[in-house]
């Protein structure tokens, strides 16, 4: 396993626990890039001020950083040594979405002065998640093609994955 990790997927797959446990496992710092877009009030950091601190997460000697924002691939994808992508169904994305804001209710635990929410918007992005999957995997492919490239569809291939971390 290398040093420098991104973890990607769906919303409600599980990308920051698992970048966490990754984290933990390898002794590593993570990165949450919902904490670094998105400022009080769920207001999206200005784009060059969050592209320029993802690029400074990037450029560390090792790291796991988890979220989509496909516009800063760019500055991930190169420096990467492994990508994870978690694809889960849209069922269990959509049944977790709502899990966590059910647990997390009224508490910032996605970004500082950022309530947790679920609204329209989210329930479409996964939704339609099935549909930016091969975009996704392509970019992943074209950006870093000698990453070590890892696909988790469930559970247990996440639990064999963190036990071969171990």
């Amino acid at each position: 396993m290398g040093r420098r990790i991104m973890v990607t997927g769906c919303s409600g797959a599980g990308k920051s626990t698992l970048a966490r446990q990754i984290g933990a496992a390898l002794n590593i710092p993570v990165t949450h890039l919902d904490r670094l877009y998105w400022r009080p009030g769920w207001v999206p950091a200005p784009p060059e001020e969050f592209r320029a601190a993802v690029a400074e997460a990037a450029s560390t000697d090792s790291w796991v950083i988890d979220g989509n924002y496909s516009k800063t691939f760019d500055l991930r994808l190169p420096f990467a040594d492994t990508v994870v992508l978690l694809d889960a169904s849209r069922y269990v994305c959509l049944f977790r979405a709502v899990r966590r804001q059910l647990r997390e209710w009224g508490q910032e635990t996605q970004a500082a002065g950022c309530v947790s929410k679920i609204d329209a918007e989210l329930v479409k992005w996964i939704w339609q998640w099935p549909g930016r999957r091969p975009l996704m995997l392509q970019r992943i492919a074209a950006g870093a093609p000698s990453a070590r490239q890892v696909l988790l569809r469930s559970p247990r291939e996440v639990s064999a994955f963190l036990q071969r971390l171990r």
